[in-house]
Formats: C-alpha cells, structure tokens, sequence
C-alpha cells in the first residue's frame, strides 16, 4: 500500500525529488504505528534517517508520568528491541538492521520502565509460534522451545544453562529457517538478550522481576515500620494480597 501510495507523486514531481527525501540508501518516508507507553499514539509518516529520539519525543510526545524510556521494538512481532542508548539510531533498513532488528511492517512500539524484558521477549515468540506454518523443523519446533524456556524464566523455573540453551536455539531457527518468519523470529530474544541480558539473570539467579510484572516472581511482606500493628500480624493485609 505505501508503494502504491508514493507511485503517484512521484510520477508528478519526479524521482529526484523522491530521492531527496531520506538518506543515501533508504530513500523516501515510511509510516510507522506508533503505539505503546507514548503521549501522542497513531500513525506517522516521517523522512528516511530520522532518529528514535525524534520520533518518540518530538512527534510521539515522550513517555507518559514522566517515567524513563526503556526500550523500542521496531518492524512487527518479529522485530528487535532496541534501547535507550540506541535513541540516537538513524531509522533506516542498514541501521535497524545492525541494531537487530528490522523497518518489517512499520511497527513501533514504546515500552517504558515498568516492562519486563523477559516477559515482553516471550509476549511476542508465543505470537511467532502460532504463526508458524509447521512446514520446516527449525520454526516448528524451535519456536515452541524458545517459547517454553522463556515462561520458565518468567515463572522461576529457569537455569543458567537454559539460557545459554535459548541463545544457540534462536540463533539456529535464524540461520536454518526456510521463510522470513522464522528467520526473523528470534529477534526480540537475541536483542533483549543482548542487550537487557541483566534481566534474565534477575530471573534465573535472584528469582526477581526487576519489573516486577512476572508475578510468580513478587514476593509479599509485612514492613514493620509502615504497618498500623507494628507488625504484630493481625492478618488483615494477608487476605487481602494475592496467594
């Protein structure tokens, strides 16, 4: 759509003026779905080359609450997440790419401080999962694999050595994939792997969240300096947190 959608300015103002637009290898504009922990959601058509930051703080007004920017997935389900330190990163096919992830179907989404890593990795193979066609074994089984190691991390029952397992299980189904989809699949587990791989540790060693949003993970207690009995245990606040 966005294709035929170019063809007919271009006819009228010509190919240079297109190509003037964006960088030297990623020519034009591209519209993104700008959805997530952003101010200003919605779809947005912006110049080849401009960075991260401009598009989530300009354009997409920032972070709601004033909370921090954690990271951004690029290009879809399959795409990688990408983040803080990268905000400066050109939105190009050549860059995206390097950062691991991929331009995909224009897909943009902000996450902020209260994600979980771990879990957002897992939010998005469980979708790749049951997309797969079951044509080639890599996909097929692999991202059924990948998907139950990672709710193991999300629910404490991981290990070291499964993480070690689900790093060479993406990078097999990347390489040996038959199709784009499988191909692309493991980017949000190679990314957050690489680059929010503290989290996974959390999960595995400290049998913590640090986003607290993997519930088997929190733990409840009673803090004597703030309860109304001196934390003498009259059992009210207990009926009323979850088991």
């Amino acid at each position: 759509m966005e294709t035929w959608a170019n063809v007919a300015p271009i006819i009228d103002r010509g190919g240079k003026w297109y190509s003037d637009i964006g960088t030297e290898t990623s020519k034009g504009t591209k519209v993104f779905s700008l959805v997530g922990k952003i101010n200003n959601t919605g779809l947005l058509e912006v110049p080849m080359g401009i960075t991260l930051r401009d598009i989530i703080y300009k354009i997409g007004g920032g972070i709601p609450d004033g909370k921090q920017f954690k990271a951004v997935q690029t290009g879809g389900p399959s795409g990688g997440c990408i983040p803080a330190e990268q905000l400066d990163l050109p939105v190009d096919y050549e860059s995206l790419t390097e950062a691991g992830s991929m331009m995909g179907s224009g897909g943009m989404v902000v996450m902020d401080e209260d994600t979980c890593m771990v879990d957002i990795a897992r939010y998005f193979l469980a979708f790749t999962k049951d997309e797969s066609c079951g044509k080639c074994t890599p996909c097929r089984e692999g991202t059924v694999q990948m998907n139950r190691i990672l709710t193991d991390f999300t629910e404490g029952r991981g290990t070291l050595e499964d993480l070690d397992l689900l790093e060479n299980l993406a990078i097999s189904v990347k390489s040996t994939s038959l199709c784009g989809l499988g191909q692309t699949a493991p980017n949000p587990v190679l990314t957050t792997l690489r680059y929010f791989r503290d989290e996974y540790v959390a999960h595995i060693v400290d049998k913590k969240c640090p986003a607290h949003t993997c519930l088997a993970l929190n733990t409840y207690g009673i803090d004597p300096e703030i309860c109304v009995t001196n934390g003498h245990g009259c059992g009210v606040c207990r009926r009323e947190c979850p088991e």
